[in-house]
């Protein structure tokens, strides 16, 4: 049977939608027409068997109280064997809304107020406001550049910890620097965190997106033996385009701590989550290994063409190769602009919407966060604007 070979390159008019990355360009940019490369979604379409999954479901009139199924646990089992090589028990899974909402509900269950909890800037900024908005201490352990990726920086860390941390929030792989973490770095890092009885909540929303020869290692995979209290993230809504509803899983083999978690889930009343979601999701790993190899390929195509632009076309600007995710994190510290004067001049001279590097904290200044996950002609006409942009300089 000949495999479905699926269209990247076709461009989706997403205007009009209610689409956080297109219809609010005039809110956060001050500029309706820019090209916006920066809320990590993706420009394709969601996958033709998740749409005919959810059109088979609404020829049935009644969208009332429903649960997930066992396939629903099942089929994601089954998706971390193939993809991860890792074997996990379907009764160590559990539901949550989103990453974040997993993360917050973590921080609440497993942390007091005022517990210092770390995080490894620059990062994926919600972290932030998880931790914060629940009166817990941010407590930075940043990343280090090391030959082009970033690492963490094991010295830091051991000199953060004090009594009062308790938790640390890690993104596996990480966003926005694109680090495949391995397991050898994944290894010390759990060995660290046990030794001081360090919580650890694994993102791992990016796990499917990693490139060849990397990797993905799940953080618990890595921490083999050592006595660790962990919980980790997952979502098909990277993978297949899927974020608008709300479906994610957490991985939890503690029985103890899997029962905490979904009491809180139960008591904010966010355990039941979302009809289309469940179908979603469990469409995707069942049916979704084919689309997502392809995918992999545009996508590290896509990289490949970025960062070569960069390196060739744009003097003084420096981007780090992604080994995971579709954002590439990329420096124009040389330009000698502050960042307001920074993200001014890359949404109205530019005409690109990016993230501003400050968002993810520390580390962040003189830096910004590209998507790439766009077909390959709006990927070259935000270049091209860059390069254009630059010669003006």
């Amino acid at each position: 049977m000949q495999k479905t070979q699926y269209n990247f390159d076709k461009i989706i008019d997403r205007t009009g939608t209610n689409c956080v990355k297109w219809d609010l360009r005039s809110l956060y940019f001050k500029n309706p027409n820019l090209l916006p490369l920066w809320v990590a979604d993706m420009d394709f379409e969601t996958p033709d068997f998740i749409i005919e999954s959810l059109r088979d479901r609404l020829n049935h009139p009644v969208m009332g109280y429903s649960f997930r199924p066992k396939e629903f646990n099942r089929s994601f089992q089954e998706w971390a064997l193939k993809k991860y090589n890792w074997d996990i028990k379907p009764d160590w899974i559990s539901f949550s809304p989103g990453v974040v909402s997993a993360v917050s509900i973590a921080v609440m269950g497993f942390t007091e107020p005022r517990d210092e909890i770390l995080v490894q800037p620059p990062v994926y900024f919600p972290f932030f406001k998880s931790i914060l908005c629940l009166k817990r201490k941010l407590k930075y352990n940043p990343h280090k550049e090391i030959d082009g990726r970033l690492c963490f920086d094991f010295d830091n860390l051991e000199e953060s910890i004090s009594s009062k941390t308790k938790m640390l929030v890690l993104c596996n792989p990480h966003n926005p620097g694109g680090s495949a973490w391995t397991p050898e770095e994944l290894g010390k890092l759990a060995e660290i965190c046990s030794k001081h009885d360090i919580f650890v909540v694994s993102d791992e929303i990016h796990a499917d997106l990693v490139f060849e020869p990397a990797v993905h290692t799940p953080f618990m995979e890595a921490a083999g033996d050592h006595a660790l209290k962990t919980i980790t993230c997952m979502a098909a809504s990277k993978s297949f385009n899927l974020a608008g509803l709300s479906t994610s899983l957490v991985v939890i083999p503690d029985a103890k701590i899997k029962e905490k978690f979904e009491d809180l889930m139960q008591t904010l009343h966010i355990s039941g989550g979302n009809l289309f979601g469940a179908i979603a999701t469990m469409t995707a790993y069942s049916k979704g290994w084919d689309w997502m190899q392809q995918l992999l390929v545009y996508l590290k195509s896509n990289r490949d063409y970025l960062v070569d632009f960069v390196n060739s076309e744009l003097p003084g600007i420096r981007i780090l190769v992604p080994e995971a995710t579709y954002l590439a994190w990329m420096d124009f510290s040389s330009l000698s602009m502050d960042q307001d004067e920074l993200n001014r001049w890359m949404t109205q001279d530019v005409g690109v919407g990016l993230n501003s590097g400050t968002m993810f904290g520390p580390g962040g200044d003189g830096l910004m966060r590209i998507n790439f996950a766009c077909p390959r002609k709006q990927l070259e006409v935000a270049l091209q604007g860059l390069k254009a942009a630059l010669e003006k300089l």
